[in-house]
């Protein structure tokens, strides 16, 4: 039997995010760099090792960033892997309790929309794409082909 490598199946865990536009934010200047700004949105994803960030967190992210409407920023912070990132973003999340995973859209610096473990858990993705669909058909606007988003 091969060994279980812990670092490869974290990167997968990450890949799984960035290969598909999300912008990891590992130090917590560059959180300040991206949730700092007071206008615009800005979608993180508070990433975890857990079974329903698997099953249906990163999934239904992924499925959602599809939409027409999507956020300014798309981001990634990695509860338990870079702590003090992850730390820093949880700054932003005023008046809320940690929770990983979870998926945070602020609008001018202001938490607009949030799903919580407690929401994520027990769900599919395309319920989890659902919700956040509708919050960046709310709250975002159409993105252009030429604009990236991880920037």
């Amino acid at each position: 039997m091969y060994p279980f490598n812990m670092e490869r199946a974290l990167q997968a865990m990450r890949d799984e995010l960035t290969q598909n536009g999300v912008r990891e934010l590992r130090t917590p200047q560059e959180v300040d760099t991206v949730l700092g700004q007071d206008n615009g949105t800005v979608f993180v994803i508070v990433n975890s090792v857990c079974g329903c960030a698997a099953g249906a967190a990163r999934p239904g992210a992924v499925m959602a960033l599809k939409n027409a409407a999507v956020p300014d920023h798309i981001t990634t912070v990695f509860a338990g892997q870079d702590r003090e990132a992850t730390e820093q973003a949880r700054t932003y999340f005023r008046g809320f309790a940690p929770s990983s995973p979870s998926m945070w859209l602020l609008k001018d610096g202001e938490v607009v929309f949030k799903l919580e473990r407690h929401q994520i858990e027990h769900r599919s993705a395309q319920a989890i794409a659902q919700d956040l669909i509708q919050a960046f058909n709310t709250h975002c606007t159409v993105a252009e082909k030429s604009v990236s988003s991880g920037s």
